[in-house]
């Protein structure tokens, strides 16, 4: 049996990290994070689009450790605040990147918002690269509402107040099989399930 092929998830972030590992099951890969590259000088995010960043962090990191890596960009997009936070989403209320500091400044900016105007969506691009090369970039959208208030306690960043009509539920209400399930990370992650399966039997 050949061994597992090393797969570093460029993140910092555990609940992100966790959710990558769960949609990895079942592939040969052997998951490692910047955790795991102390050594690794921080890729900048400069770009202007999640894309753009995606590719930075795969490229970036793929080339100072000498990994398969997986970059990944997401953040959410208000219509009401012209598409803020958008890329900064992560770190909208401060370079902490705290949740619920994010959670509340998106509250207070849109507390004046009337419910049909509260539209927003999730989106999530994917970069793999290995260290000469990038192999690929894919995207996904999911589309929902800002809530009036946080609701449920799962998963991260604005879930408790990404309100998903057809589940009349918060992303934070609901199973992380179901958030999978129609999540901007899972139709993402979809596509590069793809790119990653043809990578393997390309090799």
């Amino acid at each position: 049996m050949s061994e597992p092929i090393r797969l570093l998830l460029a993140t910092t972030n555990l609940k992100k990290l966790g959710e990558l590992q769960d949609l990895l099951k079942g592939l040969p890969f052997r998951c490692f994070s910047l955790q795991d590259v102390p050594e690794a000088v921080d890729v900048e995010e400069t770009g202007a689009t999640f894309e753009e960043n995606a590719k930075l962090k795969a490229t970036g990191y793929a080339f100072q450790t000498g990994m398969l890596t997986l970059g990944e960009d997401s953040g959410i997009c208000c219509d009401a605040l012209n598409g803020a936070p958008g890329i900064l989403s992560a770190r909208f209320a401060g370079p902490e990147k705290n949740d619920e500091a994010n959670n509340q400044k998106l509250l207070d900016l849109m507390k004046d918002v009337p419910a049909e105007k509260r539209t927003a969506h999730y989106e999530s691009a994917i970069a793999i690269a290995e260290p000469d090369r990038l192999i690929g970039v894919v995207k996904g959208q999911v589309f929902g509402l800002i809530a009036k208030k946080p609701a449920g306690t799962g998963g991260f960043g604005y879930d408790p107040l990404f309100f998903f009509p057809e589940f009349n539920k918060t992303f934070a209400q609901v199973t992380p099989e179901m958030k999978h399930s129609v999540s901007h990370r899972g139709r993402a992650w979809a596509q590069a399930l793809a790119l990653l399966k043809e990578y393997l039997r390309d090799r």
